[in-house]
């Protein structure tokens, strides 16, 4: 089986930006830039109030169970649907979750088996 993993970086905003902008000139110079998926954020503690516990453990539920519905999310979890559905929307706009659309449900997916955690020094 092949693990497919999500990159979870610690960078200040300052780097992010100028990053950003590097990569906007090659391309403006006709360069090829290597796609680089993940997800960034401008400090640790900022990492920690995005990942926190029950959110991870979301994470591990949607994996490990597949649940089928958001109301089935909250069930296998627990915790109210409401919450549920926050800290979904929430991991969705973050990119740690997809939600894939079917004719009567959202179903939460997470496409990768591990997350790695890159710290700029």
């Amino acid at each position: 089986m092949r693990v497919k993993k999500i990159k979870i970086g610690i960078r200040d905003l300052k780097t992010a930006l100028d990053d950003f902008v590097e990569t906007g000139e090659a391309i403006k110079r006709g360069e090829k830039v290597k796609k680089e998926t993940g997800v960034y954020f401008t400090s640790f503690e900022a990492f920690r109030k995005a990942l926190t516990p029950k959110r991870l453990e979301l994470l591990h539920i949607i994996k490990t169970k597949k649940p089928s519905s958001i109301n089935e999310l909250a069930r296998f979890a627990k915790r109210d649907i409401k919450n549920i559905a926050d800290d979904v929307k929430y991991l969705e706009q973050t990119g740690f979750i997809v939600i894939e659309e079917t004719k009567r449900r959202s179903a939460p997916v997470v496409k990768y088996d591990r997350i790695n955690l890159e710290i700029a020094v």
